[in-house]
């Protein structure tokens, strides 16, 4: 789900959570998502939010370290994607011209992965 650059990442959590077949077991998420309504509704799903607390909540949730690293990965690929100027940038002003490059540049880095192995 691409949203608008100035829209807000928790906005689009309905959404998201509306398009996904099965109920997570876990949501690896940063702080941007931490809200009282996404713990609720990942608690009704039956699933964990593994999402860390922002410094001004007066009961600060802790996150499993050893998991909550995982979601690293994700972040370093959305920042390869984003060497890409126009990625980056979004030049493209159609979500199907915009969407058809980010599948090119994570194309070309996923050649780089497969040539170095």
């Amino acid at each position: 789900m691409i949203t608008p650059g100035q829209e807000h990442d928790v906005a689009a959590y309905p959404d998201l959570m509306a398009e996904v077949d099965n109920d997570p077991e876990q949501l690896l998420a940063d702080k941007g998502y931490d809200s009282d309504a996404v713990r609720n509704d990942m608690v009704e799903r039956g699933g964990q939010a593994l999402i860390p607390t922002k410094k001004n909540r007066k009961v600060q949730q802790f996150v499993d370290k050893a998991v909550y690293t995982l979601r690293n990965r994700i972040e370093r690929m959305f920042n390869r994607l984003k060497n890409s100027r126009r990625v980056a940038t979004r030049f493209d002003k159609l979500i199907e011209s915009f969407t058809a490059f980010v599948l090119l540049a994570t194309i070309r880095d996923w050649f780089k992965f497969v040539h170095a192995a």
